[in-house]
Order: structure tokens, then C-alpha cells, then sequence
């Protein structure tokens, strides 16, 4: 079966060293996964191939913005991305990839296509809770922050209730 990706690395003409490819992920590469959950994604993935006699070293390096959307105020807005990776590649009998740290390639294999790797290290690396950085600093206007200002519980605060300085005092034992 032919493979028509262009996240791919042709190392069998490599020679023996390091070696230096780059990659664009954009939103139509997630859609291929049925990926859905940003709304744009910019990033480029710097990946170092290090070729030895009998096995290869990638390490990833993955940067750039992913525009999501607050989980709070469903306000959009851009969450820088900065991830790094690695993945040896080893060569045996049979493909087998069971291990996140180690992949087993064929000896006839001379190439690696690498779209689930690059789908998994981006999914993966997403926090599960996205907070708009302007309701963590208090500066974000929307009529979501204005409802829930309202709705805040009124009169003893947390901070003072007596059952808190209980816990923390066993927490700190």
C-alpha cells in the first residue's frame, strides 16, 4: 500500500549522522484523524534524525499556537505550544510499535512515515482544561464572566472557613 503523506522520512539513502527535518501541521492534518476540537492549529515540528549502523534516534520539536476555545467562557483564543519527543527506531522481523519509546521496523522497511506519531505527540500534549489567559489574569469581558460574577456564592469566604485550616494542617502532617 503507498503511503501519500508528506510526513515522511526516506532514510535509506541517509548516511550514517545527523540529519534535519522540518514539518507543517496545520487544522486539515487533525481533520484527517477526525480531530476536531481546535479551531486552528499553526505549528512547525523540527524533527533531529540521528542515523546509526543499526538503529535511528528522532528527536521531535514541536512549536507554534493552537486556537482553541476557553473552556470557562468558550471565549476562542491562541495557547502557544512548545513540546519536545523523542522515538527510537529499531529494525527486527515484524513491524511492532507497542512500546511509546521504541519502534520496530522491518529490516526491509526504508522509510517511516510518522503522521501518527506527530497526531499523538500534539494531542497528546494538550491540557485537558483551557483556561483564556484573560480570565486567569482577570482582564477578559464577556457575558459569561459577568453571569458567573453574579452567580458567585456571597458571604464567608473560603479562604476564612474554619474546616480549610483543619485540612491543611493534616494535609502538612
Amino acid at each position: 500500500m503507498k503511503s501519500i503523506s508528506t510526513h515522511k522520512i526516506e532514510f535509506a539513502g541517509l548516511k550514517v549522522g545527523k540529519h534535519q527535518f522540518s514539518f507543517e501541521l496545520n487544522k486539515e492534518f487533525f481533520e484527517n484523524f477526525s480531530f476536531f476540537d481546535f479551531n486552528n492549529i499553526n505549528l512547525c515540528v523540527d524533527v533531529d534524525l540521528t542515523k546509526k549502523p543499526t538503529l535511528l534516534e528522532l528527536n521531535f520539536h514541536a512549536k507554534g499556537s493552537v486556537n482553541v476555545n476557553c473552556d470557562m467562557t468558550n471565549e476562542p483564543f491562541d495557547m502557544p505550544f512548545n513540546k519536545e519527543d523523542f522515538l527510537v527506531v529499531k529494525f527486527g522481523q515484524e513491524y511492532n510499535d507497542e512500546d511509546n519509546e521504541i519502534l520496530v521496523l522491518p529490516y526491509r522497511e526504508h522509510k517511516i512515515i510518522l503522521d501518527q506519531y506527530l497526531y499523538e505527540l500534539v494531542i497528546l500534549s494538550l491540557p485537558r482544561k483551557r483556561v483564556h489567559p484573560g480570565v486567569e489574569d482577570g482582564t477578559l469581558e464577556s457575558e459569561i464572566i459577568r453571569i458567573l460574577d453574579e452567580l458567585k456564592p456571597s458571604g464567608l469566604a473560603l479562604e476564612s472557613d474554619p474546616r480549610w485550616e483543619k485540612l491543611k494542617k493534616i494535609k502538612n502532617k
